[in-house]
């Protein structure tokens, strides 16, 4: 192969070089990566497609051309913005060619929108589709805390934002509070943010790093491409998914994000959301101290009007020591009674206990009369039993007397000769039951006979088998060159096969020898006595 730094010899008579096509392809695509080694593209994004690889295929065009664009795994990870269709970008990046398609492709190194009419309409189309999926519904918002034990802080660490915050914090109600710090723009600045909040979300209550109540996103002001980062569909999506009430304080009051639509609070400024995350505990001491004075005041004034009413009430009520002294007289009164009551209803119990006494009769006449009746009817079970007895000893004699062997005599003899008269019978039986049974096989050897393959043989023939003695029953299976075995009726014969499967029909086989109807029939069930 000729070298492509080297020019080939002229063929001769002609004073052109002859080139191959690889020569060609690598001149071609050495000279364009010389020329154009780095450029800037300023084009509308067109069939973008994403390979498993990882690898980003599209197509950049204008008015009057388009030009093919791929953008490696590693570089597409990193861009700025993911390419959509339709979005006009610059991208920067280096020309080459494909010599397996002939095309010149333009390899991408960075991607940056084309300007801020087209940024604005990206973030438009993000921020419908995003609410098409209720990530901005108010009834997602969650409610903020009072009084937080606890303020997490996602912000940069140097900026001024941290500093107003927390400066804004001491002065109205100090909080503790934790920094997770973060780049606020940049390509790094969206997948950090994302990470602070899912990190805040997945501390556990209760564990060495107190889980805050409340979470404050921050950045100070800046152009539509230095708030980019929180555009992103990944801090969305992380902002709405966050269990922890979300305050965003990005940019100043004029500036809008779609972190504020998804946050649970949107602050005009990072010193306005330190405002909304705490009251002013200066305002709320003399809040509960107004609060406690009036409660003082209130309760006085309740106790005297309870107070005046109750002596009011205690006016028109008689002397309790009256009442008392006609009551205690009453239950004087009511005591005595009860004491002779209490007597003349026991005299009267027992004045009636005595009367019913009087009417009982006494346990031994009792005892006395059942002795007697129970002496009477044992005399009468003694004598029934010797009646019952003398009748069952009289039926037993006669039933004795009728009892001999004549019927079991007469019955063994009827048995023997049945006996004797079936012993014939059944030899008959077994006789026919095995010719029977010689007559169906040998009806189904003959059916077998006529269906088996040696028949065929016999008729001239052959069974074609592999080197492994299994049949072979079509012609593709028969290659060139394979080794087979012919099988006749009467040996076999080796053979090796020379050439492809022929084209020519090949005749049906011979239908084996039809059965006579009598060999089919199917033998007569076996006769009764039969032992099969």
């Amino acid at each position: 192969m000729t070298s492509p730094l080297i020019a080939p010899e002229p063929r001769p008579g002609s004073n052109l070089p002859e080139f191959s096509v690889g020569d060609l392809a690598r001149r071609l695509k050495r000279s364009i990566e010389e020329e154009f080694g780095f450029v800037r593209v300023r084009g509308e994004i067109s069939q973008p497609k994403r390979h498993s690889s990882g690898h980003c295929y599209l197509r950049l065009k204008d008015d009057t051309a388009v030009i093919e664009a791929v953008c490696w795994r590693g570089t597409a990870s990193k861009l700025a913005i993911q390419p959509a269709e339709g979005l006009e970008v610059i991208v920067t990046g280096r020309m080459t060619t494909y010599p397996g398609r002939s095309q010149y492709q333009l390899i991408i190194e960075s991607m940056e929108l084309a300007g801020e009419g087209a940024l604005l309409k990206m973030l438009e189309e993000r921020k419908k589709r995003l609410a098409a999926e209720g990530l901005f519904d108010a009834g997602r918002k969650k409610p903020i805390p009072f009084l937080p034990d606890v303020i997490g802080v996602v912000t940069s660490p140097t900026g001024a934002v941290i500093r107003d915050i927390l400066h804004r914090l001491h002065d109205r109600f100090p909080r503790r509070v934790l920094l997770w710090p973060v780049a606020v723009q940049g390509e790094r600045a969206a997948a950090e943010v994302t990470a602070a909040i899912e990190g805040f979300n997945r501390i556990a209550p209760g564990g060495p790093v107190p889980r805050p109540d409340l979470l404050i996103v921050a950045r100070g002001g800046g152009s539509l491409e230095d708030l980019m980062a929180f555009n992103e569909e990944n801090v969305v999506r992380a902002t709405a998914a966050s269990r922890i009430p979300l305050i965003s304080a990005v940019g100043h009051e004029t500036d809008t994000t779609l972190i504020d639509f998804a946050s649970d609070r949107r602050a005009p400024t990072p010193t306005a959301a330190a405002e909304m995350a705490v009251p002013v505990r200066a305002e709320l001491l003399a809040q509960v101290l107004d609060d406690e004075r009036r409660m003082v005041g209130a309760a006085t004034r309740l106790l005297a009007e309870r107070r005046t009413r109750v002596e009011g009430l205690a006016r028109g009520l008689g002397d309790p020591r009256a009442l008392l002294e006609s009551h205690a007289q009453r239950l004087d009164d009511r005591a005595e009674r009860l004491a002779l009551a209490a007597a003349a209803l026991l005299d009267r119990r027992r004045t009636r206990l005595n009367e019913m006494g009087a009417a009982l009769r006494h346990p031994r006449e009792k005892l006395a009369e059942a002795g007697q009746r129970l002496a009477s009817e044992s005399r009468a079970l003694d004598g029934a039993l010797r009646y019952a007895v003398v009748a069952a000893r009289g039926q037993y004699e006669r039933v004795s007397g009728r009892l001999t062997l004549g019927p079991i005599r007469v019955k063994f003899g009827d048995g023997s000769r049945r006996l004797s008269d079936l012993t014939p019978r059944l030899d008959r039986s077994y006789g026919k039951a095995v010719e029977d049974r010689a007559a169906r096989l040998a009806a189904v050897g003959q059916l077998l006979e006529s269906y088996s393959y040696k028949g065929v043989l016999e008729r001239g023939f052959a069974l074609v088998q592999s080197g492994d003695g299994k049949p072979l029953t079509r012609a593709a299976q028969a290659t060139p060159g394979l080794a087979v075995s012919l099988v006749f009726a009467d040996g076999q014969a080796a053979a090796t096969v020379d050439g492809g499967p022929s084209e020519k029909p090949v005749p049906p086989p011979t239908k084996p020898n039809k059965v006579k109807p009598e060999a089919r029939k199917t033998p007569k069930a076996p006769t009764q006595g039969s032992l099969f």
